[in-house]
């Protein structure tokens, strides 16, 4: 209602693999965050992701009972739950047991959901997610892999995707359901996503497939790639290791620092220059197969995520693909407003909740 609309607010949580990040927003607004970091000590402890809960669980509560608020909703991170739509959901039991299940890999992002439910369930409100990353849009022909024992799966940075293409949508003039873009999220892990109408329809799976990244060595040469893992050398841990976490830039150069590397390219470091060069040309490569998607018919190249933010890297990457549309730069990635803007749609009624 016009002149007279409730204003909410949101408790929104975000689990990550070595931090709990925690933020308050009154509607869209931030009123206040924090970002807690944790050891890898801290956190070995407990055993496994799960192990964390109640620990996670108690810095969110600590945390908010001394800001003293009254909450209208509370929002998790989503995590690698069933395949699903993109949308706002009601966190239910289901959810909860799946996320516990580690239904498609274990990662801290799967506590968002039990972490949300016990801090609304404290407070007498709703429990969402938003975008969890296994949101399904896929069409089927993306599904095939090349052998029938295994399927591609819809994993990517979904959250930010879609945030990013609604505002790509709102720069260009044009309603969501009538675009076409390649979005790029650019981070410690990549996706590049087709997105048609708001929905995407492909993307390449950050954790085994598409260009490498800061940590993540991205598809390898299959054929080397088998032969390493029975070489002998190395364990299965030390091998998933290997292509997340100590893969990319981290093994090539060391560093997963973009603001580093740049660093070493202006003091005339070649290899440095040569190995950042690669992976735009990789991403550039990505971006390129994604347009034949959409059969060349893109309003936009969207580009997002921490890398966004290197002039040279956006640059190199400009260089290669703009003949196919104009790129646009959305630099970072801001996860909490989209949770926060997530639960808002729904609780202004401009978006339906989901059921899981």
């Amino acid at each position: 209602m016009q002149g007279s609309k409730t204003r909410y607010t949101i408790f929104v949580v975000n689990s990550g693999s070595t931090s709990t990040k925690l933020g308050l927003f009154s509607e869209g607004t931030e009123v206040a965050s924090v970002a807690y970091r944790h050891t890898v000590d801290e956190l070995e402890r407990f055993g496994n992701i799960w192990g964390q809960l109640e620990f996670r669980t108690g810095v969110a509560r600590s945390w908010l009972n001394s800001r003293g608020v009254k909450l209208s909703a509370v929002v998790g991170i989503g995590g690698l739950v069933r395949p699903v739509p993109g949308g706002t959901y009601l966190v239910n039991e289901r959810m909860i047991a799946d996320a516990h299940a580690n239904l498609q890999g274990e990662h801290a992002s799967n506590l968002g959901c039990a972490i949300a439910a016990a801090i609304a369930a404290e407070n007498a409100c709703p429990a969402y997610v938003v975008d969890p990353v296994s949101v399904d849009e896929f069409e089927s022909l993306a599904r095939i892999s090349g052998h029938p024992l295994i399927e591609r799966r819809s994993l990517s940075h979904a959250l930010n995707i879609h945030s990013v293409a609604r505002l790509a949508a709102g720069k260009l003039g044009k309603p969501l359901d009538e675009i076409r873009l390649v979005v790029a999220h650019l981070g410690g892990g990549i996706s590049v996503a087709p997105v048609v109408g708001g929905k995407i329809v492909d993307a390449n799976d950050a954790s085994s497939d598409g260009p490498f990244s800061p940590e993540r060595t991205g598809g390898l040469p299959l054929q080397q790639f088998i032969g390493l893992c029975y070489s002998g050398k190395y364990s299965e841990s030390d091998v998933r290791r290997l292509v997340m976490g100590k893969g990319g830039l981290i093994a090539y150069l060391g560093t997963n620092s973009a603001h580093e590397i740049e660093h070493r390219i202006s003091r005339g470091d070649v290899a440095a220059r040569h190995i950042f060069q690669g992976m735009a040309y990789q991403i550039s490569k990505e971006i390129g197969g994604m347009a034949t998607v959409l059969k060349g018919q893109v309003d936009a190249i969207a580009l997002t995520g921490g890398l966004a933010g290197s002039k040279i890297l956006v640059g190199w990457i400009r260089e290669r693909v703009e003949f196919i549309s104009p790129v646009e730069v959305f630099p970072g990635e801001d996860g909490m407003k989209a949770l926060a803007l997530g639960a808002l749609r729904v609780m202004h009624g401009e978006e339906r909740i989901m059921e899981y």
